[in-house]
């Protein structure tokens, strides 16, 4: 049986990680961030990949990444979804990265593995893996279409854009269009891109990529949201530690105490699920089910410990200067992100054949 607990190594980058982390990324600057024109923390971005090298772990060594696993990439993710920290790992370091991996792109992988060129897969962030997404026009090697829900496009350089070819190709950012769109996770921004005669470079088949990358990112997307179920389960059994009613720690009462060993026991299942498909995409055995498994539990719990959190915060947990809105947006836009819980149920029913009547 494969052991799931975390290793010294994974152990030691965790604190790395977090320590660097509490450096770029705290709340009030968060909160600052995703009031200007500039969401996302370049300068944690840089602290990321140029100090630690964390943009290559699923690269291999020869091709100037780390070669590390899935298992280390679940941990880096799981702090920074206790962070939200607005960096564009997910998108770049994983589902780019995977779509790379497939194709077999030596050059743009040590590029997006230095940490130097951020890329993004042009392929909304709704998609389940597995499920139809939206092509371009290819014309005499020019691209024309537009694409909506690409996360972190403005940050990227570099997309990976599906042809109607069945190709993958890889636009310049600087040669199409790339709109904000409203987006209600604020630390992960999305945009709508348009391709009118954008010059691609073609890397590899568009449908086997496209599927490793959006498994991957699923799979991965559950360590996120433990990170962030986690945070809020931990803060906000601090704060009712704190804050006191008829001179009683408000902690104390049996009926928050029966709602937090509830959300207690919902968290530890959400990490074994998380570290289940780490481990499952590393080895490359039953990667599908626990991928599903994952996100088919993951999403509810996040959302839960985040809704928890602000209701047992009371007023304070309702104020903009709190950072507690950031960690809900996040649970709910990651709640549908990759397929929802539903689609992941249904796709794991189809896998075990429990399919209904």
């Amino acid at each position: 049986m494969t052991d799931l607990l975390y290793s010294e190594e994974e152990e030691a980058l965790r604190a790395a990680v977090r320590d660097l982390l509490a450096d770029h990324c705290d709340a009030p600057g968060v909160i600052a961030r995703t009031e200007s024109d500039a969401p996302h923390d370049l300068a944690a971005w840089k602290a990321l990949t140029d100090g630690m090298g964390l943009a290559g772990l699923l690269v291999p060594e020869k091709l100037g990444g780390q070669g590390a696993s899935h298992r280390e990439v679940g941990v880096v993710l799981e702090e920074l979804g206790r962070a939200v920290a607005p960096v564009p790992y997910l998108t770049s370091a994983v589902v780019a990265t995977e779509a790379l991996l497939a194709c077999g792109d030596e050059e743009l992988l040590g590029k997006l593995a230095s940490g130097r060129t951020i890329g993004a897969l042009a392929v909304g962030l709704q998609v389940a893996p597995g499920a139809a997404y939206k092509a371009v026009r290819v014309e005499d090697g020019r691209l024309y279409g537009e694409l909506s829900g690409i996360a972190d496009a403005v940050a990227a350089d570099v997309l990976l854009v599906p042809g109607d070819d069945g190709g993958l190709y890889a636009v310049a950012a600087d040669a199409v269009s790339i709109a904000p769109q409203v987006a209600f996770d604020l630390t992960r921004p999305l945009a709508t891109v348009t391709l009118d005669g954008a010059a691609g470079r073609r890397v590899g088949d568009a449908e086997p990529a496209v599927r490793r990358a959006l498994r991957a990112g699923a799979g991965l997307l559950a360590s996120e949201q433990f990170g962030v179920a986690e945070w809020t389960l931990t803060e906000t059994v601090r704060y009712l530690k704190e804050r006191k009613q008829f001179n009683r720690p408000v902690g104390g009462f049996q009926a928050l105490k029966h709602r937090l060993a509830q959300l207690w026991l919902e968290v530890v299942n959400l990490r074994a699920a998380a570290r289940g498909a780490a481990d499952a995409l590393a080895s490359g055995e039953d990667a599908d089910v626990l991928v599903a498994v994952a996100q088919a539990y993951a999403a509810p719990v996040a959302v839960h410990a985040a809704e928890e959190a602000l209701q047992l915060h009371a007023g304070i947990g309702m104020t903009w200067e709190h950072p507690i809105h950031l960690y809900l947006k996040r649970a709910k836009a990651d709640s549908i992100a990759f397929g929802t819980a539903g689609a992941h149920r249904e796709a794991l029913a189809e896998l075990v054949d429990l399919q209904a009547p």
